[in-house]
């Protein structure tokens, strides 16, 4: 009996370890002292750390996530263009470009062809709940985790990446029916 009860608080304490250890939002402890180190850049350094030879990139995660937050802002401006700076982006350009190809001395027939909608991803985010903070000061609050807000700027990134390829093909494609026409104009 006594080593059945010994049995199962092990049991637990191996659950409650690997419970916290499983958790991706805990924050856990970290080595980065490295010997022999020599900086490559400011954030990258070379050197020794257990006998092997390593190269360690160390940021600052405020800094990595504004990085990216700002990475993907600025791609989303460039495929779907920027309202408040007049930019049209990728979107606008082919949206242009067929309006140019429907008007009638291009040999179109007046009428617009679309059927892609502007799709911008990072309207969708950041709900706050609003209220008094410690010092009764009104205040509206998002709160999520690190990795989790990582994650989803990294997913942003890697589909907005997508679609500016796309655009970017649709445009070219859009252009050189547009010269094709101009020529077509031209010889007549």
């Amino acid at each position: 009996m006594k080593t059945l009860v010994q049995l199962f608080v092990a049991s637990l304490a191996v659950m409650a370890l690997t419970q916290c250890k499983s958790n991706p939002h805990k924050a856990e402890k970290i080595e980065t002292e490295i010997k022999n180190h020599g900086q490559i850049t400011g954030d990258t350094s070379v050197g020794v750390k257990d006998g092997n030879l390593v190269v360690q990139k160390k940021v600052q995660m405020n800094e990595e996530l504004r990085r990216i937050q700002i990475e993907v802002y600025e791609l989303e401006d460039r495929v779907y263009g920027n309202r408040k700076y007049g930019s049209l982006g990728l979107y606008g350009v082919l949206r242009q470009c067929k309006s140019d190809l429907s008007d009638p001395k291009f040999g179109g027939d007046g009428k617009l062809k679309w059927t892609e909608p502007m799709d911008r991803i990072t309207d969708k985010e950041d709900e706050f709940k609003i209220g008094l903070d410690e010092k009764d000061k009104l205040v509206g609050v998002s709160e999520e985790f690190l990795k989790d807000r990582l994650d989803r700027f990294k997913g942003y990134k890697k589909v907005l990446m997508t679609r500016e390829d796309e655009y970017e093909e649709k445009v070219q494609i859009c252009k050189t029916e547009m010269k094709s026409r101009q020529a077509a104009v031209k010889t007549n």
